[in-house]
């Protein structure tokens, strides 16, 4: 004959036994959502974001991309030659996670131009660096 106090003791265990698998099911039935919607994301061509990978931001506002959870094509108007582009996915990615741009930049300038700009840019840094050369008075 068993004492109520081990019978309780069982009960309590079936009960916590019986808790745990309702939660493990909950978390089952939440990581099947997720990987749906992740599989609807890729079919729209999205590409879902690691935020462990983004760099540091020091906002108060989360980036859209971050709360949805994946980056979405973006299209956008070059300002240098008008034409209009889009900004993939993967394009997206590689700016905030491999390169650790600023997660609240976006792409404002299409290939051609950012060639170009990039061009300028380091022949000014040459000639300015020339200029310096010839300003330094020679060591004795």
């Amino acid at each position: 004959m068993k004492s109520n106090k081990r019978k309780r003791g069982e009960i309590e265990a079936k009960r916590r036994k019986a808790e745990e698998w309702r939660r493990m099911q909950a978390q089952r039935a939440a990581e099947q959502r997720r990987l749906h919607e992740y599989r609807i994301a890729l079919a729209r061509g999205e590409v879902a974001v690691v935020t462990s990978a983004l760099a540091p931001s020091n906002s108060y506002s989360t980036p859209d991309f971050v709360l949805r959870g994946t980056y979405r094509p973006e299209p956008f108007i070059c300002k240098d030659c008008g034409v209009a582009e889009v900004w993939t996915p993967l394009q997206q990615k590689w700016w905030y996670e491999t390169a650790k741009g600023d997660v609240f930049m976006k792409a404002v300038r299409c290939r051609a131009c950012r060639t170009k700009e990039r061009a300028r840019k380091s022949a000014a840094r040459r000639v300015h660096l020339e200029g310096l050369a010839r300003k330094k008075p020679p060591v004795s």
